[in-house]
């Protein structure tokens, strides 16, 4: 088993590896003077199960080229079986055609990496979970619950209630909701454009309660703090977020600066933007994906790692 990563995390990768007890495979990733990706394998990976590690986050479109042109050189290079480990699958947003004359990039993506020599995927918190659907390779998709949860958990606040910030995340709160023994509510809004969301009502009971809304990701933080306004209004004592997928903006971290958040939880799964002082806690998903990788590897079940 070889272990490799690309650019857009190592720092996550290198946790992997060190969980794991492994160096990180040998890699030389390059541009040539006008842009284009040059990757070459510095050591023999033939016969070998080999994971690559890459989250396509910000600036996406290098780092998912970046990615399919280090699976095609390991195809090449004779690898017995490559996985494709994403703990941030971008472009999962456009799952579907919602409009006329849109594409459907989360089935492009999955298009891309099969056609670039990928044998499985590893993921987490799918923005959609019928993104799984869209591959016909084996696709290991964990979530980041356990590790979010335990952290809840060891904070000890009081008279909780998990709040969903649309429709969509409704199925991920009410797992939280569970695991944390508490109630449940639910923001249903309607988004005006990529970056603007406008809150219609609060369905669920937060007054005198300690608020945690949960999303999958943020980026202009437009949902999260949309959700906080209208919960701080229902009388809302604190509110918190857990994200899983912090692929914040400059204008995202103004926006939470400024809003009802007290702090916000998310895990290393893409590099943190400089928050400007705005409290985040960073929870690592690396013995996580450590641990996937290993029982992938071995050919046992992944399913006990979604236990909190």
């Amino acid at each position: 088993m070889l272990v490799f990563s690309g650019n857009s995390n190592s720092d996550l990768a290198n946790k992997i590896a060190e969980h794991m007890s492994l160096p990180l495979g040998k890699i030389d990733i390059n541009h040539f003077p006008d842009g284009e990706i040059f990757v070459k394998i510095c050591q023999s990976i033939r016969g070998n199960d080999v994971f690559v590690v890459q989250s396509t986050c910000s600036p996406p479109n290098e780092n998912l080229m970046e990615l399919l042109i280090m699976i095609d050189a390991m195809r090449r290079a004779s690898a017995d079986r490559i996985t494709a480990v994403l703990p941030f699958y971008g472009y999962g947003r456009q799952d579907r055609k919602d409009q006329p004359r849109v594409p459907i990039t989360a089935k492009l993506v999955a298009n891309l990496l099969v056609a670039a020599g990928a044998d499985r995927v590893l993921t987490m918190d799918l923005h959609a979970q019928q993104i799984q659907g869209f591959f016909d390779i084996p696709v290991d998709h964990l979530h980041a619950i356990p590790i979010i949860v335990k952290h809840l958990k060891a904070l000890y606040l009081s008279n909780l209630v998990v709040v969903a910030p649309d429709i969509g995340g409704v199925k991920s709160a009410y797992a939280y909701s569970q695991l944390l023994e508490c109630g449940l509510a639910v923001v249903a809004k309607e988004r005006k454009g990529p970056t603007e969301v406008e809150v219609l009502t609060l369905v669920g009971e937060v007054n005198g309660k300690t608020a945690i809304i949960i999303d999958d990701l943020a980026t202009t933080a437009g949902t999260l703090c949309s959700a906080a306004d209208i919960i701080k209004k229902n009388g809302a004592n604190e509110i918190y977020a857990a994200i899983s997928h912090a692929v914040m903006t400059p204008v995202g971290i103004e926006r939470l600066k400024k809003s009802e958040i007290k702090e916000l939880f998310v895990t290393d799964s893409v590099p943190l933007c400089d928050t400007g002082g705005f409290p985040v806690t960073v929870l690592s998903v690396a013995s996580l994906l450590a641990e996937a990788i290993q029982r992938i590897h071995d050919n046992q079940s992944v399913t006990s790692l979604f236990n909190a």
